[in-house]
């Protein structure tokens, strides 16, 4: 894991926050979270691909973000922003509904047959923390239960966010 991060799943609650320090004005970063042509460049883990990517930024606006893993797996990713307060927050629902069979059977593997969303729909909260013309990113995700929230870091939920921080870090370089 990168030293930069600072992931925590908080015992008293439902939620896995993960924290990254970027050496960007959060402008900059906000940008990256918000303009899809940038976020198709760093969603997901390293050897992802986002081939679908699109976003309508505002209140009751729909987002979509298909990821490719290296082996041609297709895992979307959907939802509705909730709050946009620009530099400052976003708040979102993250559905993973669309992702494969098994991926749904490693994170709840006695779910019904008709449970097509074991995991639910997520909250999820970033905020870009101005620090000295650097910015300090929180992610909050919130689940339905303590058992889903512990299956997703089982899953793999810190590696990958890291991995896509790295990616994130990258894609500042390049707008900068």
């Amino acid at each position: 894991m990168n030293p930069q991060n600072s992931p925590s799943a908080e015992s008293d609650d439902l939620d896995f926050v993960i924290t990254r320090m970027f050496d960007a004005p959060r402008t900059l970063v906000f940008q990256a979270w918000t303009d899809p042509k940038h976020v198709a460049n760093w969603w997901g883990p390293k050897g992802f691909a986002n081939p679908v990517c699109t976003m309508d930024v505002r209140p009751g606006g729909a987002h979509r973000v298909v990821m490719r893993s290296p082996d041609g797996v297709d895992y979307p990713v959907t939802g509705f922003f909730k709050e946009i307060v620009e530099p400052e927050r976003l708040v979102m629902t993250m559905d993973c509904s669309e992702h494969p069979a098994e991926w749904h059977d490693a994170v709840k593997p006695d779910r019904e047959p008709n449970d097509t969303n074991p995991v639910g729909v997520m909250i999820q909260t970033v905020t870009f923390e101005d620090v000295d013309g650097k910015t300090r990113l929180t992610i909050r995700t919130r689940f339905k239960s303590r058992a889903i929230q512990q299956a997703m870091l089982k899953l793999g939920m810190t590696e990958g966010w890291s991995s896509s921080l790295d990616r994130l870090a990258d894609e500042l370089a390049r707008m900068k």
